[in-house]
């Protein structure tokens, strides 16, 4: 078998190199390959990491996905839409304290008065913002014409999680009908990449059914499909979802922990100039997990700016970080924290992903 060291010599990762890094179980080759991801983030993109606003603006939504916890199915859930005043409220708040774009993200609606919404929404936004502002949307699968719409109005970029890249285990944590179609799905990452937005996508790392083999290919997806950002983390069970009951066969925390740190590593090293983010559910496990992610060469976290009145209403998961936590305390803790690490917050950078950038000029 293969060393670590003697891996990191090829030109490029094999599958089976990558089965192999992320089936690492030695805490010196653990180790190993995340200094190695750490060293190539920092001399591609610096010692810096990049805040976005999240905005948790409604937890309505038309899906019923196996693993969600805001589910349509789920009928504990108290629902709830922040108005329009709300959310340029929040927008002025991050303004205010430096930040240089929002994450807008509900459940998924694609009915016309919602999406025409969202139009004029980005539209006031972008009245109220300096020219710059960025604009990151991550409202599901819509129509081609829809995305385009949003783009027109001012969104620059998309974040459209794929769960997993196998059709089978899709299939597996969704319902069997046309409105959860991976097809779809696959169409929709093509529509927002056509329209011209910086596209990101995302996996659930450890969930039921789910094999090592399957996350070397989503890596392998995510590069062949020359995605600019990333947003992904460990799976964390919800116990009003149809699939808790498959409790048994997760792994424990702190495996599906190590492991998504290793996704991360491999990623930066597969894909050395895109934004990774160090995600919320990282720090559910452990309480400095959203560190010890940038550190393996993550480079963006997106602060909750939800108000505090509706966070208990958006939880994906159970256990779900900084639900009490007001805005500004919550800003100025993650900068402590990010500072303590040897990083640094780029309040003066937008923090677009260098490989879209790249992409554009190649173009």
């Amino acid at each position: 078998m293969m060393t670590v060291s003697e891996i990191f010599n090829r030109q490029e990762l094999s599958r089976e190199d990558i089965i192999r890094l992320l089936s690492i179980t030695d805490k010196e080759e653990h180790d190993e390959l995340i200094k190695r991801a750490y060293s190539i983030k920092e001399r591609i993109i610096g010692r810096k990491v990049y805040l976005r606003g999240l905005i948790e603006f409604s937890n309505y939504c038309r899906k019923n996905c196996y693993y969600c916890g805001i589910r349509c199915g789920n009928h504990k859930v108290s629902r709830y839409f922040l108005s329009d005043t709300e959310i340029l409220e929040i927008v002025e708040f991050a303004q205010e304290n430096h930040l240089k774009g929002i994450v807008l993200q509900s459940g998924e609606l694609s009915n016309e008065e919602f999406v025409n919404r969202i139009t004029a929404l980005i539209a006031k936004i972008k009245k109220v913002t300096n020219p710059d502002f960025r604009i990151t949307l991550s409202l599901g699968e819509q129509s081609l014409d829809t995305y385009k719409s949003w783009f027109d109005a001012g969104a620059q970029r998309y974040l459209l999680r794929i769960e997993t890249s196998s059709e089978e285990l899709y299939n597996k944590i969704h319902p069997s009908d046309e409105l959860h179609s991976f097809k779809t799905r696959l169409k929709c990452l093509d529509y927002l990449r056509e329209t011209g937005y910086m596209t990101g996508t995302g996996v659930m790392i450890g969930l039921p059914f789910q094999t090592i083999e399957n996350l070397a290919d989503d890596l392998l997806f995510i590069k062949e499909r020359d995605i600019d950002m990333v947003g992904m983390g460990p799976y964390l069970e919800h116990a009003d979802t149809p699939l808790y009951n498959y409790k048994d066969l997760l792994m424990p925390l702190n495996e599906r922990f190590n492991l998504s740190i290793r996704m991360i590593a491999v990623l930066r090293i597969l894909m050395p100039d895109i934004n990774i983010a160090s995600t919320t559910a990282l720090q559910s496990i452990i309480p400095m997990g959203r560190e010890i992610g940038l550190k393996a060469g993550a480079n963006v976290v997106m602060p909750n700016l939800t108000p505090l009145k509706y966070r208990r209403s958006y939880l994906l998961y159970d256990n779900k970080p900084c639900i009490n936590e007001y805005a500004d305390d919550c800003l100025n803790c993650l900068a402590k924290r990010i500072k303590m690490i040897g990083e640094e917050v780029a309040y003066n950078d937008y923090g677009d992903s260098k490989h879209y950038i790249n992409r554009k000029l190649i173009v």
